[in-house]
């Protein structure tokens, strides 16, 4: 996956078997600058186009032929496999943090969920595309929200303080330090400061700072599964 340079120097391919999206999707990267290498209506098609050209992100529908059902996250999964420095940003109509669990398996680097409503937002929208690229993760806030209201009896998050579960749930949607005492109103340094004791009481310790954040969320999501 992409570590440095610009979002325009992007270069992703497209899955998504709803034509007149998956045009719009092209434009918007166009316009902002990522490079469409290759774009396909069907999953199996989006493996071997995603082989070909190597790009640095691939965004896929969940939904796609040949079975429309849920094809495009096969493909996602194989994708990771075979491509591991390839990061997969998947669309989605549902909203369904078991199939984001599924797809980030025991990996989360490189990996995002996000509501297809959010490719309206370019911004955002962006934004994950990047964010996904450089290693990172980016799950959508409705997602997040859910999960967060759910209440499992072995909750491995319940060490956490209530601010502390707050700040991992904006972590989860793929914020910075910074967005996250923006989105939560609230001073970087206590921002800091509930990260350094989420890194310590999910025993994330001995990595490196990001892969600490995304292992993180791996938590989080294992935490919050299933119910």
């Amino acid at each position: 996956m992409v570590t440095t340079g610009p979002a325009a120097a992007l270069r992703v391919v497209i899955g998504e078997d709803d034509v007149l999206l998956r045009e719009g999707v092209a434009r918007l990267l166009t316009d902002a600058g990522i490079a469409v290498v290759a774009q396909t209506g069907d999953a199996r098609e989006l493996v071997s186009k995603a082989l070909a050209y190597r790009p640095d992100v691939a965004i896929i529908d969940v939904r796609m032929p040949p079975n429309r059902e849920h094809d495009g996250l096969v493909a996602a999964v194989e994708l990771r496999r075979r491509l591991p420095q390839t990061a997969v940003l998947i669309l989605s109509q549902f909203y369904d943090p078991a199939l984001a669990l599924q797809l980030i398996g025991d990996h989360p680097e490189g990996v995002g969920y996000l509501l297809k409503e959010r490719v309206g937002d370019v911004g955002t929208f962006v934004d994950a595309i990047a964010r996904v690229a450089a290693g990172g993760s980016s799950l959508d806030p409705e997602i997040v929200a859910r999960l967060l209201g759910r209440q499992l009896p072995n909750d491995p998050l319940q060490v956490l303080s209530p601010g502390e579960r707050a700040v991992l749930a904006a972590m989860a949607e793929g914020r910075s330090n910074l967005g996250i005492a923006e989105a939560l109103h609230i001073g970087a340094a206590s921002v800091e400061k509930h990260v350094t004791a989420i890194f310590r009481k999910l025993g994330l310790s001995t990595t490196d700072r990001q892969h600490r954040r995304v292992h993180a969320v791996l938590t989080y999501l294992r935490g919050t599964d299933n119910r």
